[in-house]
């Protein structure tokens, strides 16, 4: 069977599965944004609660996945669970410490700018410091998505879901019928999936950026 027919005949289950890797990638994108960017909101100007959230959320980095989705099963047990807690879990680094970098790099007479007109601090940091941090932030979120989508697969070992079971299916049984059609279904169903979001990235970008700081190609 050649690929595309191979993808034609299953095209139902590929599609599920891509959708459910697609979906459970934005949950935890979503979920990890809210925490991350709040933590970084928090933390920016207290130095030893800055430096320990960056730290705490890169040694999580480190941990293999496979070693942390399967430390999570007694938690939260196989599936969706693990797979979700742990994916988060790994979005943390890059949009805390792009909050950071991008609240701690404001240029001061602006933040001035804004007291002066009498804004309180929580009207200051929405109308002012994130507007200004976004697109930094922005840039941390899509860095989180683009490596959580590669991580999912592995999600596959504690019957997570996702393109990995179609991996992994077919890397089990390489040698017999359709496992290198299976193997690659599931690889370019991921690479597409990846493209997908950074094109969502770079819509939302273009669309919530204010024009004066926006770069042009």
């Amino acid at each position: 069977m050649s690929f595309s027919e191979y993808v034609i005949s299953r095209w139902d289950t590929l599609s599920l599965a891509a959708a459910e890797h697609a979906m459970v990638v934005a949950v935890a994108i979503a979920i990890a944004t809210v925490i991350g960017v709040g933590v970084g909101v928090l933390t920016h100007g207290v130095p030893r609660a800055r430096e320990a959230s960056i730290a705490v959320s890169a040694a999580i980095l480190t941990i293999p996945s496979l070693a942390l989705l399967t430390l999570l099963i007694p938690l939260t047990g196989l599936g969706w669970g693990s797979t979700l807690l742990g994916l988060t879990a790994y979005a943390f680094l890059p949009i805390i410490r792009n909050t950071v970098t991008g609240l701690r790099g404001l240029d001061a007479a602006t933040v001035e700018a804004g007291r002066g007109m009498g804004l309180s601090r929580p009207r200051l940091l929405l109308r002012v410091q994130l507007p200004l941090a976004w697109p930094l932030i922005l840039t941390g979120i899509r860095i989180s998505t683009q490596m959580l989508i590669g991580i999912a697969a592995i999600a596959a070992f504690v019957d997570g879901p996702g393109l990995g079971n179609q991996i992994f299916e077919g890397l089990s049984r390489l040698g017999s019928v359709n496992s290198l059609n299976a193997t690659l279904a599931g690889t370019l169903g991921i690479v597409i999936i990846a493209i997908l979001f950074d094109v969502f990235f770079y819509v939302v970008r273009h669309l919530t950026t204010p024009r004066g700081l926006r770069v042009r190609p």
